[in-house]
């Protein structure tokens, strides 16, 4: 048989077998080798660095502790000095003339004039005499006085009458001379004298004056 010939088959099979675990274990020395090359450099670039955890906060700021109290010291006691007496004369007291105030017056305003009198009713009629006056004023009424003395004359007696024709008053506006004579002549015009009282323009009956002259003649024995 020729050498062609032979069986080799399994040769051949064994020898691949063979080269395939040569291959596979160059690829695995030169992927283990890369790797761990790669690994290296990889843990070379590598900084390991522990983080730290975030700072607390910060504790609140307590207020100031208040200032000690502060221990006053009562002020220190201090004897007042001694009085040293001297004897010495007082000075001398010289009086000054003090003038007398000088017053002023305070000016007063005049007071307010009084109000006018209303005006006197128109006198239609004037008062007149009931009868003769001249019977009161006789003998029998001479005054006792003058009629010693010896006085005599004329006396105007001034009378206000009123609305019921009696005298109010009366005032002697010419004297006699002699006072009881012109008080003789009033006292008898009030208290026995009678008029008729004077009217206004409507009738009524209003005061009025009258003038009654009277002359005092000295009774004959």
């Amino acid at each position: 048989m020729a050498y062609a010939d032979r069986d080799t088959t399994g040769n051949r099979l064994v020898a691949i077998f063979v080269v395939c675990l040569i291959v596979a274990g160059v690829g695995y020395a030169f992927v283990t080798g890369l790797a761990m090359d790669f690994a290296k450099k990889v843990n070379k670039n590598l900084n390991v660095f522990d983080v730290a955890p975030p700072p607390p906060p910060p504790p609140p700021e307590l207020p100031p502790p208040p200032p000690p109290e502060e221990h006053l010291q009562p002020p220190p006691v201090v004897s007042p000095p001694p009085i040293v007496q001297t004897n010495q004369a007082p000075p001398p007291i010289t009086t000054v003339a003090t003038p007398p105030p000088v017053y002023v017056p305070t000016p007063t305003a005049p007071p307010p004039a009084p109000p006018a009198p209303p005006p006197a009713p128109r006198v239609s009629q004037a008062a007149g005499l009931r009868g003769d006056p001249g019977r009161f004023f006789g003998p029998d009424a001479y005054p006792p006085a003058a009629q010693r003395a010896g006085a005599q004359g004329r006396v105007v007696a001034h009378l206000s009458i009123g609305t019921d024709g009696r005298v109010t008053d009366c005032s002697v506006s010419a004297s006699s001379g002699n006072s009881d004579l012109d008080e003789t002549t009033c006292r008898i015009a009030r208290s026995r004298v009678r008029f008729s009282p004077a009217k206004d323009d409507s009738g009524n009956p209003i005061t009025s004056t009258f003038t009654l002259p009277v002359r005092w003649v000295l009774p004959q024995d």
